[in-house]
């Protein structure tokens, strides 16, 4: 028989320790302190051995034992351990486990941690399992909690997350006001207002999308109004010109505007795949105005 590893070993205590009945002498809150201890150098153990699944569901039994002792700061540390474990490989059990996490910092009115924890949740359901809705939903309810704790500018950085997917999940209204929102909070502030404008495009590039042309028109006035630098800005110039293209139908000024101000400022994903859908509109429906 192969003998036990050292973190087999210890979980095997911890198992032991918290299925013991509790003596004349001691509480059931000391047993589940000392089993709580025990799982956490098993999860240690299991780290070291790179058995992340394992050092997860120890971390997860560890916090189950903190919850008994009402010990909820140390529960929300061994919840936000697990998934620390769980996210090498594990998305589904990582976000379980933060969620556990955020519940507890919640509770405990630390809504700054606990946006911490949401926006990680964002960040697993875009990068590991590619579901764009719930990114979307995570990342806008950490910015509400972000702007409760006057954290605005991470905040912001959160709801532009959300505009980006919204966007591409083609529900353009909502892009649009949420990059207002944040183009608003960074007009304020000298350290942001450089960032304005591209807000303001990708807003703007949302609406040709819609196809909603004569509310893009409308908002790149009302943004001139905003800051009256804008409409001499690239951004603004190649809206105007995309506009134009669009209105007269004209696929080649669309197609020529677009190569000239990738030549200047690169364009990134997002706007390139944008600037193909809103093509694909004048392609279908050239000269709607």
């Amino acid at each position: 028989m192969p003998s036990k590893s050292p973190a087999q070993i210890l979980l095997d205590k911890a198992e032991k320790k918290a299925g013991a009945s509790t003596g004349w002498f001691s509480s059931s809150s000391t047993k589940f302190e000392e089993a709580g201890d025990l799982y956490q150098q098993a999860a240690n153990a299991f780290k070291l051995e790179k058995l992340f699944r394992e050092a997860g569901d120890a971390f997860a039994k560890e916090a189950e034992c903190r919850e008994k002792c009402k010990e909820t700061n140390d529960a929300a540390n061994a919840w936000w351990n697990a998934a620390k474990a769980y996210k090498r490989g594990y998305p589904d059990l990582a976000i379980q486990a933060l969620s556990q996490t955020i519940t507890h910092l919640t509770q405990a009115g630390r809504f700054r941690q606990a946006a911490d924890r949401e926006k990680e949740i964002a960040q697993i359901h875009l990068q590991e399992q590619q579901d764009l809705r719930r990114a979307c939903e995570s990342f806008r309810r950490a910015g509400e909690w972000y702007a409760q704790e006057d954290a605005t500018a991470t905040a912001n950085a959160c709801f532009k997350d959300a505009a980006d997917l919204h966007a591409e999940l083609e529900e353009y209204p909502t892009a649009i006001s949420l990059y207002d929102q944040v183009a608003n909070f960074s007009l304020g502030s000298a350290l942001t207002k450089y960032s304005v404008k591209d807000y303001w495009l990708k807003a703007l590039l949302c609406g040709l999308a819609s196809l909603d042309y004569v509310s893009a028109r409308r908002n790149l006035t009302r943004y001139g109004q905003m800051d009256a630098t804008f409409p001499s800005t690239r951004e603004a110039k190649f809206i105007t010109v995309l506009l134009d293209a669009l209105d007269q139908g004209d696929e080649e000024i669309f197609s020529t505007a677009v190569y000239e101000f990738d030549q200047v400022t690169k364009l990134d994903n997002w706007k390139t795949a944008i600037l193909l859908k809103i093509k694909k509109g004048l392609q279908q429906a050239p000269g709607l105005t």
